[in-house]
């Protein structure tokens, strides 16, 4: 069980810091800007992108949240993960950063399958 909490907040706080605090702090940056409408889409969009983000990580990081509310915010982060690679990948063509999202993506199923685990064991 020990192994199995460690494993899952070592995956969580990577997804947390990545998808939480780094957009969070970042989002008004002229290169986050950039970065968003290099892929086409308007600067609102990145706003918005942002504020899901945090309350995403604040839905899997909280223990209080409901479990409905998690698999959503999974499901939300799962989905950004993967349009995040077509949309690279569409833009500039397949290289690292259309594969990035793919590993954090790997990252966060970590995080999926140890909640399962921790939840289970209750």
């Amino acid at each position: 069980m020990k192994k199995d909490k460690i494993i899952f907040w070592t995956a969580t706080t990577i997804i947390a810091l990545l998808e939480g605090v780094m957009p969070a702090l970042t989002s008004q940056t002229e290169l986050a800007k950039e970065g968003i409408r290099h892929l086409g889409y308007p600067e609102y969009f990145g706003n918005v992108l942002v504020v899901f983000k945090v309350l995403g990580v604040l839905a899997i990081v909280i223990p209080q949240v409901s479990k409905r509310v998690k698999e959503w915010a999974y499901a939300g982060f799962a989905f950004d993960f993967l349009f995040a690679a077509i949309s690279h990948g569409a833009v500039d063509g397949v290289n690292g950063q259309t594969f990035f999202p793919l590993v954090v993506l790997g990252i966060l199923a970590v995080s999926y399958i140890y909640y399962h685990k921790l939840i289970e064991k209750h």
